[in-house]
Parts: C-alpha cells; structure tokens; sequence
C-alpha cells in the first residue's frame, strides 16, 4: 500500500511517495543522506549540484548492476539449456 514518507536533506523537507517496505526506504533514504553528505565535506559545490552528482553516480551504479544482472541472467540461462539439451540426449 502505497504511503507518504517525508525525508529531510539540508534542512529541506521532501515527501516521497512509496508502497517499498520500511526498512528499503530506510536504507535508501540512508544512502542518499550518507552521499550527499560526502560530497558535501569534499567541496563547496551547491546543494543542487551535490544532488545532481550524487543522482548521476547512482545512476551510473544502476546501469553497471543491471548491465551485470543481465549477463549473469543469461549465462544462467545458457547453463539450463545445456542442461536439458544433455538429459535430452541421456533420454535418447
């Protein structure tokens, strides 16, 4: 069920709509805190900006974890085929 959650980044507050469980978007909303936060203490860039480095760095993670995921899906799945093309020929 989805629900309102509100979360504060440089003493701004901000809602979020979500239906994730608790803990994920306590862990999430801990993520952001936690890279913003550290580019924040390496520079003096803008708030804006910080949120625009940190959106693009976790981005950029997503893509590298998906791309990976996609790869190890369809190494599994070449794994299975062989499987079954090897049982099929045991069966014959």
């Amino acid at each position: 069920m989805e629900r309102l959650v509100k979360f504060e980044i440089f003493g701004q507050e901000y809602p979020l709509h979500t239906d994730a469980p608790e803990d994920d978007v306590r862990e999430i909303l801990d993520l952001v805190k936690s890279q913003m936060e550290m580019h924040t203490k390496a520079s003096k860039i803008l708030p804006v900006k910080i949120a625009v480095l940190v959106s693009l760095n976790m981005a950029a993670k997503y893509v590298r974890l998906k791309r990976d995921h996609e790869r190890l899906q369809q190494r599994e799945e070449k794994k299975i085929c062989d499987l079954v093309s090897h049982i099929e020929d045991s069966c014959k």
